[in-house]
């Protein structure tokens, strides 16, 4: 399954964090430093902008707190992060023409997406709670068009961060600076 970006696949996250993985998250936790998201998902935009995502391409940390008291595995909250993220870079892309100054950020940012894919290909979403397989399956569907809100781009990459750190920090044994 494609999602936009060249690469992306419909994937699966291990239950212990694998080592490519962990890596991977570490550079994409790099990518979404505050200066970065700062500079190219507010300053390189008016004053106010919004993008239009559905609300199930909004996941916060509030969001993993209740599917973790629903006893939802940290594999599919994973796999539910990774969908929900990927799809807010996409989503950000699509309002930016390529000569925008945020354009190469978003490329290098789905470019990470593309690897961390990748170390998922070969678990499928039939592998993950119904709860989250059905957000997912919310996420790629053209008929919710009209479920939709207006989120600032840094916003989205804001949760994409926060989220990223429950799910991953401890796992791959980040430091907490």
């Amino acid at each position: 399954l494609a999602l936009g970006c060249p690469g992306i696949l419909a994937v699966l996250g291990l239950e212990a964090a694998a080592l490519g993985e962990c890596e991977l998250t570490r550079l994409l936790q790099d990518k979404l430093r505050y200066e970065m998201r700062l500079q190219y998902m507010k300053h390189n935009f008016p004053i106010g902008y919004t993008v239009p995502v559905q609300y199930e391409e909004v996941l916060r940390p509030s969001n993993i707190t209740l599917l973790r008291q629903g006893k939802v595995s940290e594999a599919a909250l994973r796999y539910l992060w990774f969908h929900v993220s990927s799809q807010a870079v996409l989503r950000i892309r699509e309002v930016l023409p390529h000569k925008h100054p945020s354009w190469n950020y978003t490329q290098e940012l789905c470019q990470l997406f593309d690897a961390l894919g990748s170390e998922y290909s070969e678990y499928r979403q039939t592998d993950v709670e119904a709860a989250v397989a059905d957000l997912v399956k919310l996420l790629h569907s053209a008929g919710v068009e009209g479920r939709r809100k207006a989120v600032r781009p840094k916003a989205l990459l804001d949760n994409c961060l926060k989220v990223m750190r429950m799910l991953y920090q401890g796992p791959c044994e980040w430091d907490r600076a």
